[in-house]
């Protein structure tokens, strides 16, 4: 993932997906590209590059409460698999 982009990692979102993510502490929020695979760590459900994270206000603190929701999934059918607006 390249921190000075607008980018995160997805478990199982398909790779181009956009994804509007908000911090739920402040209501910031930002639109990102799923370009990786992760987050790894048990509990989180989505890794925001560093420049995504300042946008919305999270560098410092490094994790934050957000929900997010996929906005455009690049023409790729990802109905059907579960996916819905997640609260993590």
């Amino acid at each position: 993932m390249n921190p000075a982009k607008l980018t995160a990692a997805h478990r199982s979102l398909p790779f181009g997906t956009k994804v509007l993510v908000t911090n739920k502490r402040n209501g910031k929020s930002v639109i990102v590209r799923i370009n990786d695979r992760g987050p790894f760590i048990r509990g989180r459900v989505i890794d925001v590059s560093k420049a995504a994270a300042a946008n919305i206000g999270m560098v410092s603190s490094g994790t934050a409460q957000v929900c997010f929701q996929i906005v455009d999934a690049g023409g790729q059918k990802i109905a059907g698999k579960g996916l819905k607006k997640v609260d993590g």
